[in-house]
């Protein structure tokens, strides 16, 4: 092989069976694989800096192209069926097989980084790709080492990533030429025929999430800051819901925007860095996040940029909706050092409804936040999946992150659940959706509103503010909040027609109880009791 590059590990590319007489280029920086990604065409720089790169057809998760296999070491660990499908060994070992010949003829790109920033929780991850600005993705993503460190790196897990690649879905029993699959056993992962580079990030937190519960730790699909008094808050919430915009807030620091974990002794960033959406994001109301977008390191996914002065259009999606920012966390100026802090203060559930039923913020009970917790409602925004409209879905994603949960939804609930209980913790539903009717009719909560009840909550503020219990739900909802017009607390309120908005409340309900079914055998009275009522 010819190994280039000034950090090469002494475990090399050999004990991946990769055995190609094509270049290796290991652990580069930003700047050498912009130099690679211009000379492949496959980037240009927009104007700031960032590499403005396209992702073809996959503009976002393949949901339905994702498998793990099912092997006998970890088969009675995983929640089988609609979200972990299975693969046999057979299949995977072909489509390895395939993978191999296929790298084995081009040049390679090597990362060796963590997925942790806690090293007493952390896993090494070696990521082996055959496009330089995937190489820069993930290192912008996951945590760098000490540059002393990567001579002796050993991965624990590796990432085999083809994203130009097409599997024969009859031989290899899938349902595509796109393959992402996760083997437990042979701590490997094969990302094939997709471009879209959240699978990469994405696959490790799947393997965080089957790894962690086991210690006793928290995996958690949430963003998470820390206020001027060291007081941390966990965002949990879906794509489009709001965890990156609401805890890249200037008043507090960045723990992380998208996943954690909470041990015995903090709450620990994941990630080494941020995968923002930045569709019509706007510089007035997310200043930290645009300032990224005109940097040099930030990877611009589908981004509209005029070819002729390299001015960049957030504002355009007619490559895609889900148009994404990929940067280092330390792009962002108020970010907690270590990606770590304390145990959280306060608990935010993120929804977007669609319906137009939910207040824009509320107050909930462990066995509320548990509820809504395992429910995960939100609505699926057009673009994050393939195969979704312009319009967006409501739907049920449990743990508010189902497609990234090996194991079975009360093991996260049940982890939750008492943290909670033993860091006496206040959980809040917020919902960053449509108010004044349902989607088409009604418009989006305005963020000026969301930051202030926010604010509210995590400072105290609405503590000291009278109440009143929600009908359907069952929940708290405070009755004002400084800085917020408090009609818009009183979601009925907010519709020209009681009547419509009390017919959506109760179609609402009806799904969440509908949904829940599934998990009423995995729980308790006190959590079924929980739930919204007819």
């Amino acid at each position: 092989m010819k190994n280039i590059g000034k950090y090469i590990s002494a475990h090399g590319l050999d004990e991946q069976n990769i055995s190609t007489d094509k270049n290796i280029y290991w652990n580069m920086n930003a700047a050498i694989l912009y130099e690679h990604t211009i000379r492949q065409n496959a980037g240009v720089i927009g104007k700031g800096g960032a590499l403005v790169v396209e992702t073809g057809v996959h503009t976002g998760r393949s949901a339905n192209d994702k498998f793990m296999v099912k092997e006998q070491s970890s088969e009675d660990n995983i929640w089988w069926g609609k979200v972990n499908v299975p693969i046999t060994e057979e299949n995977f070992d072909k489509i390895h097989d395939r993978v191999l010949a296929y790298l084995d003829q081009r040049d390679l790109y090597v990362q060796d980084l963590y997925g942790g920033t806690d090293p007493a929780c952390r896993i090494a991850v070696r990521t082996i790709s055959s496009s330089p600005w995937h190489s820069l993705f993930i290192r912008n993503l996951l945590v760098r080492p000490e540059y002393g460190e990567l001579a002796e790196f050993a991965p624990e897990f590796t990432i085999l990533h083809a994203p130009e690649m097409k599997i024969d879905p009859t031989e290899v029993g899938t349902s595509s030429e796109t393959v992402i699959t996760i083997n437990m056993a042979r701590k490997l992962v094969l990302i094939v025929g997709t471009s879209y580079a959240g699978e990469m990030k994405k696959s490790v937190f799947s393997i965080l999430n089957y790894l962690l519960p086991a210690q006793g730790i928290m995996p958690m699909h949430c963003s998470a800051n820390i206020g001027k008094d060291g007081d941390t808050a966990i965002f949990f919430g879906l794509s489009g819901t709001g965890k990156t915009t609401l805890s890249a807030d200037p008043e507090r620091t960045l723990i992380g925007d998208d996943e954690h974990g909470w041990s015995d002794t903090s709450v620990f960033n994941f990630e080494g860095g941020c995968y923002a959406k930045v569709i019509r994001l706007s510089e007035e109301a997310e200043p930290e996040i645009y300032a990224t977008t005109r940097m040099f390191g930030t990877i611009l996914e589908n981004v509209v940029i005029d070819p002729d002065t390299r001015e960049l259009d957030l504002d355009d999606a007619r490559m895609a909706e889900n148009t994404r920012a990929a940067y280092p966390i330390t792009s962002i100026p108020n970010t907690t050092e270590g990606g770590v802090g304390g145990h959280p203060k306060n608990i935010i559930m993120l929804t977007a409804d669609a319906f137009g039923v939910m207040p824009p913020i509320a107050r909930l009970t462990p066995e509320q936040a548990m509820y809504h917790f395992l429910s995960g409602y939100t609505a699926k925004v057009a673009g994050t999946e393939k195969g979704l409209g312009k319009e967006p879905q409501a739907a049920f994603s449990t743990c508010f992150g189902a497609p990234f949960m090996p194991r079975h939804p009360t093991v996260y609930g049940n982890l939750l659940r008492e943290k909670i209980a033993r860091h006496e913790v206040t959980c809040w539903l917020v919902n960053t959706g449509w108010t004044g009717g349902v989607y088409g009719v009604g418009h989006r909560m305005p963020i000026k509103y969301t930051r202030a009840l926010l604010h509210g909550a995590l400072d105290g503020t609405l503590n000291d503010v009278e109440f009143r219990t929600d009908p359907n739900f069952g929940f708290e909802i405070p009755a004002s909040c400084p800085g917020v017009d408090p009609a818009v607390l009183d979601p009925r309120g907010t519709w020209q027609d009681p009547a419509a908005y009390d017919a959506q409340a109760a179609h609402l309900v009806a799904l969440f109880r509908d949904n829940f079914r599934e998990y009423e055998d995995h729980v308790d009275d006190s959590i079924k009791a929980a739930g919204p009522v007819l």
